[in-house]
């Protein structure tokens, strides 16, 4: 996705694992995706940097996101829960999330 001004949107991953970010980061350059890619490391973080606060308080509004990547097992506050935050906010609903998880339970998958 592009912005009003033709420029490639970024992209936020939600990731705690180091080598998971390294592995996400590699599939982009190899595909040649040239959107930014922005990490928060947990859920807590993530919302901080969508409504703007902490230390995410000065950010500009080009750099929202056009696709959140979002872990569900991270610490403080996990994936699950993120989403569910991010889907019941109506200032932050209609960013679309793709779940990454190496888990099959099925709870996980039909809670996503």
């Amino acid at each position: 996705m592009k912005n009003n001004q033709g420029k490639p949107m970024p992209l936020l991953l939600a990731e705690d694992d180091d080598d998971d970010f390294l592995l996400v980061q590699e599939a982009f350059r190899d595909s040649l995706i040239a959107n930014e890619l922005i990490r928060v490391c947990d859920g807590e973080e993530l919302l901080q940097f969508l409504r703007m606060q902490g230390k995410y308080a000065g950010r500009q509004k080009s750099s929202d996101p056009s696709l959140i990547l979002l872990d569900l097992n991270m610490p403080k506050m996990d994936g699950r829960t993120a989403l569910q935050e991010i889907k019941s906010d109506p200032a932050l609903r209609h960013y679309p999330v793709v779940v990454l998880t190496t888990s099959n339970t099925e709870e996980d998958v039909f809670r996503s």
